[in-house]
């Protein structure tokens, strides 16, 4: 018999949206469900919503939980564990730190001993007066997955985490995106540069644009043919990033500010660049970055812990310290000169960060848990 997991989200669906269309609207909720079940894994998603409702897709099981009228953790936990009454579950796979309480509300209601598995999404750090709390839920934890290991620091050094807290290294997700025709994708959406270079993120102090302008600016002493595209939805710093373009000359006609762009819109954007460039200061993943070595696009992103987990500690592609433009246009500069492949590049996504790989890894942290719990059973 497979193992039977069940992912249980608990952030509220929006109110009247049915199955089919949150799947659209939260693509990894189905994303992360079916990379799992790829691997052989029963999976059954549970989604906390104001309407009860199920669908079948890609053999993984969705319900959406009825939670009105719940206002505590044991209530909320009793309605999700009703919903999985009878279903053989082994293991909960809960999505968020936050949601601790919840957690540990359904396992006690299923049967005792179930063991819990928590993920990291870009999860803070609970206020102090909870940590306490939290601290007692997570030392009964069967383990934490984040991007990277290194992004658990916070919580460990606050004490929510006990030293033997098991650390989990799993990406956050994976991308259905995939190279494609450089040329073909270059007259489809007009963009070009020598190399063609990509920014796709928020206008904001965390991503750091300012840092990139000052980079790109440096690198085009060495590479005039630099070109930079920005595609970006929430945008704060847009006058700000538009006067620091005006204010210097070796940026005017070489940094093309897109806006917002669709999804859709962003692959073909990927396939048409040489190198894809973040100046993220943190990320708990770095979907934008995941995308582009699905596409098979050089990354020059910053060395951060997130970073470090997508292109093997640097393996591919090029990491430059954050908010340092002089060593990301060295970076830029190199990137162009000797870049890997977009083959290169797939392969290493394929093999490490591709739906196969990710639902490996899961499917290999089950075997583990469960394999600790039997052997803690007399």
């Amino acid at each position: 018999m497979p193992v039977h997991v069940a992912q249980i989200n608990f952030l509220p669906a929006p109110r009247g949206l049915g199955l089919a269309d949150l799947l659209e609207r939260w693509p990894s909720l189905a994303d992360i469900a079916e990379l799992v079940a790829g691997a052989g894994v029963r999976v059954t998603v549970l989604q906390a919503a104001a309407h009860a409702e199920r669908l079948t897709r890609a053999g993984v099981d969705y319900r959406l939980v009825d939670l009105r009228g719940t206002w505590t953790a044991q209530g909320r936990g009793r309605r999700f564990a009703d919903a999985l009454d009878g279903s053989g579950v082994d293991l909960l796979h809960a999505h968020s730190l936050a949601w601790v309480d919840d957690a540990f509300a359904i396992a006690g209601k299923l049967a005792p001993g179930m063991p819990v598995l928590f993920q990291d999404h870009a999860d803070r750090l609970p206020r102090w007066w909870r940590r306490p709390r939290h601290r007692r839920r997570f030392a009964a934890a069967a383990g934490v997955a984040f991007t990277a290991v290194e992004l658990a620091r916070p919580f460990v050094t606050a004490g929510v985490f006990a030293p033997a807290t098991r650390l989990l290294a799993i990406p956050e997700s994976s991308s259905r995106f995939t190279p494609g025709d450089r040329a073909h994708a270059r007259a489809a959406t007009g963009v070009h540069g020598t190399p063609c270079a990509l920014w796709v993120g928020r206008l904001n102090r965390g991503k750091d644009p300012l840092t990139v302008l000052d980079g790109v600016a440096l690198a085009a002493e060495r590479l005039p043919g630099l070109q930079l595209w920005c595609a970006f939805g929430e945008e704060p710093m847009l006058a700000e990033v538009r006067a620091h373009i005006d204010a210097d000359r070796r940026l005017a006609g070489r940094v093309h500010l897109l806006g917002k762009v669709a999804h859709a819109q962003v692959e073909t954007l990927m396939r048409a660049a040489d190198l894809f460039v973040s100046g993220s200061r943190a990320e708990s993943s770095g979907y934008a970055a995941m995308e582009a070595l699905a596409c098979g696009l050089a990354p020059v992103l910053t060395d951060i812990p997130a970073f470090r987990a997508l292109t093997g500690n640097g393996r591919i592609g090029r990491l430059w310290p954050c908010g340092d433009a002089p060593a990301l246009a060295a970076a830029l500069v190199d990137a162009a000169a000797s870049r890997p492949s977009p083959q290169q590049v797939r392969t290493h996504f394929d093999e490490t960060l591709s739906f196969q790989a990710v639902g490996r890894l899961w499917a290999e942290a089950y075997a583990r848990v469960l394999d600790d719990r039997r052997g803690s059973v007399p």
